[in-house]
């Protein structure tokens, strides 16, 4: 048997794009151009995901069940977030859409991945991998599944409440 190596914040952006993804076909290479990783990256992190419970024996399916109760109860103590110095970037967690509609933020209360593009300044937010600025810009489902669990990683409890309940109504409470 090969040793587990545990899972990776990027396997966890890899899981957010599936579910974007939906019912739609996808090949490994649709993966790459996506996330902005290498075709080696993916078939690892689709393994390691399969490992853990995360994606059925065909390494298609999301198992949203699973997934669902790691990004509500363990992702922040696996991958935690604290807010850092006011930079330009991205908005994420509760700056960003769906929660923004929900929570209204002064500007010293945004939050930001440091992006170079980015128009919007706010305390920075480390992204769950580093190129989740340029993957979020190209898909606006993974952008939104991202940011919330930006809150859950780095919210205050009301932010974090709000993000698992959208979490629940998107990824559904039981499996296919």
């Amino acid at each position: 048997m090969r040793p587990f190596n545990g899972i990776k914040a990027q396997d966890i952006a890899i899981l957010l794009k599936l579910v974007a993804l939906g019912d739609k076909k996808w090949r490994h290479i649709d993966l790459v151009a996506a996330l902005g990783l290498s075709q080696t990256e993916i078939s690892f992190s689709l393994n390691r995901c399969r490992t853990v419970g995360f994606l059925d024996s065909t390494k298609k399916t999301v198992m949203k069940t699973a997934l669902l109760e790691f990004l509500v109860h363990g992702l922040k103590y696996v991958f935690p977030a604290r807010p850092g110095p006011i930079v330009r970037g991205l908005p994420t967690a509760h700056s960003a859409a769906p929660l923004a509609k929900h929570i209204i933020a002064s500007s010293e209360d945004m939050y930001v991945w440091p992006y170079e593009h980015g128009r919007v300044r706010g305390q920075t937010i480390e992204p769950l991998y580093d190129k989740a600025p340029l993957a979020a810009e190209k898909d606006k489902a993974l952008y939104e599944l991202l940011a919330l669990v930006d809150a859950v990683r780095a919210g205050r409890a009301r932010e974090q409440a709000l993000a698992i309940r959208e979490l629940e109504a998107r990824l559904g409470k039981a499996d296919k």
